[in-house]
């Protein structure tokens, strides 16, 4: 399958650090757990904390909501300042951009996108494989519902 897709060459992207995918519209940073975690470690605060100063819940499949990130009102991330304030533990989500399953689905698509990221078709080659990998990273990071957060930090105030 992969053999046949438009990227099978590898495709180009440099980071402009333009800021325009952490902010400037409105959108979600959805957390998993290891996004959660990594990210609570990095602030040095509990998940209560951490959930209540950077977090919303944010409507999902079902009926059902998963935690995100907090935007600022003119919609960039709450992490942002400048530059990502917590880069090293930065969720999944951000660290595999562009490489998203729905935006290198097609050529199309990816060209699309690539008018709103003035990085994308630009600088170094990404080969398959790493596009590939970081594609199932996105893939796999399943956001953390509610009820889930609720029980981390329930587990969490039974363990101090």
């Amino acid at each position: 399958m992969t053999e046949n897709c438009f990227y099978k060459d590898g495709l180009n992207f440099s980071c402009q650090r333009c800021s325009f995918c952490c902010g400037h519209a409105p959108g979600f940073v959805y957390l998993s757990k290891r996004d959660l975690l990594t990210l609570v470690n990095h602030m040095k605060m509990t998940i209560a904390q951490f959930v209540e100063k950077y977090c919303r819940w944010a409507d999902y499949y079902y009926g059902t909501q998963v935690i995100a990130l907090k935007e600022m009102k003119n919609y960039d991330c709450i992490l942002w300042n400048n530059g990502c304030t917590a880069y090293e533990a930065r969720p999944i989500q951000c660290s595999t951009y562009p490489f998203w399953s729905w935006m290198i689905a097609d050529k199309e698509t990816w060209d699309e996108c690539a008018k709103e990221c003035p990085g994308m078709n630009k600088g170094e080659l990404w080969p398959l494989e790493v596009i590939e990998e970081n594609k199932r990273k996105y893939v796999e990071n399943v956001p953390l519902h509610k009820e889930e957060v609720l029980a981390l930090i329930e587990e969490e105030e039974k363990n101090k």
